[in-house]
């Protein structure tokens, strides 16, 4: 008979290599794929709209955090995936604009130049991390390991936030230095 650890191998595993390769995959993106200058001028609004689903991500997120205090598992699930669609949009939009417009560069300087990018690496390295650990939260709740679930959510969840937060906060201020 197998143990519970091992019935869960495979699918973190899985949840691990999918991780790996989507950062590979956007890497590949921001630092070798050349968007073509041709679309240079194509959906401009996409920035924006990943702010708007990054905002929305923290809202759901919240208010997740909020109903699962309350004991409202319901609508804490409700919450969470809402959170997760939200987050999904956002990557779609974002594969998306750096599809098409490639790497953007801060135009500040000094201080200003040094937060924006203390901020961005902060908010990069923890999106990596993010990814496997929202993926593995979600596949303990919906397997109804819950025991598991609570444990890596606390976890989860701040840096899912930040992430959330900091994404608004990078586009807030790449569009004040344009």
């Amino acid at each position: 008979m197998q143990t519970e650890q091992t019935n869960t191998r495979g699918p973190i595993l899985g949840i691990l290599g999918l991780s790996a390769a989507a950062t590979a995959f956007l890497l590949w993106l921001l630092y070798v794929h050349h968007a073509p200058p041709t679309f240079a001028t194509r959906l401009n609004f996409l920035p924006w709209l990943n702010a708007i689903f990054n905002a929305c991500s923290a809202a759901a997120l919240i208010t997740g955090l909020t109903m699962i205090r309350r004991k409202r598992i319901a609508a804490h699930r409700a919450s969470m995936m809402t959170a997760f669609v939200f987050s999904s949009l956002f990557l779609a939009s974002y594969i998306t604009h750096h599809a098409l417009h490639g790497e953007v560069r801060f135009p500040g300087h000094g201080i200003a130049r040094a937060i924006y990018l203390s901020i961005l690496l902060t908010h990069v390295l923890l999106s990596v991390v993010a990814l496997p650990m929202i993926l593995i939260t979600f596949y303990f709740s919906l397997s109804g390991r819950i025991p598991q679930h609570r444990r890596i959510a606390r976890f989860t969840f701040p840096i899912w936030l930040y992430v959330s937060v900091t994404g608004v906060v990078v586009y807030a201020m790449l569009a004040g230095w344009h």
